[in-house]
């Protein structure tokens, strides 16, 4: 038995089914009818003419008709589909390292308490000082001055020291 590769060019080609007329318009021709029927049934007077029916069923077939033209080998339909589309994307891209979104949580893993006689070492967490009210708007008001000089230094353990000088001048 013979094989052979089909490109990806073949397999994209919509099939004609009605002269040049495609599935996908075929069903946007199609729709007018159906719906119409439908809301000549469901509406008031019910399989009674009425104006108002008309005039929608008319402004759907047009509608539908207008969607089904061909333009560059796609129908208006699709293209509507792709504007949508570029019209809803985000106008802006903000990049955050720290976003943890499709990443592996890579924390420390947490330690399991040991009984006391395995036990060799007893880990105690480092608690940071915290500070007053008064002292953490002083230490705002100097990095938000601008004579205020911030470094950040780390050394060699990986160490973060923060140094704030004020130019005295």
């Amino acid at each position: 038995m013979r094989t052979t590769i089909v490109p990806a060019q073949i397999t994209t080609v919509e099939d004609r089914i009605a002269g040049s007329l495609g599935l996908s318009q075929l069903l946007l021709l199609v729709t007018p009818v159906f719906t119409g029927s439908a809301l000549f049934v469901a509406l008031p007077p019910f399989f009674g003419y009425a104006a108002y029916k008309v005039v929608f069923i008319v402004c759907m077939v047009v509608f539908c008709s207008t969607l089904a033209i061909r333009i560059k080998g796609k129908i208006l339909l699709f293209w509507a589909i792709t504007l949508m589309h570029y019209n809803a994307r985000p106008r802006y891209y903000v990049l955050n390292k720290n976003d943890m979104h499709l990443r592996e949580d890579m924390r420390a893993p947490q330690f399991k308490e040991l009984p006391e006689e395995t036990a060799v070492q007893q880990i105690i967490p480092v608690r940071l000082p915290q500070l007053s009210t008064a002292d953490l708007v002083r230490v705002q008001n100097l990095i938000g001055s601008p004579e205020a000089n911030v470094y950040f230094k780390t050394d060699k353990k990986g160490v973060l020291r923060v140094h704030l000088t004020e130019n005295q001048s």
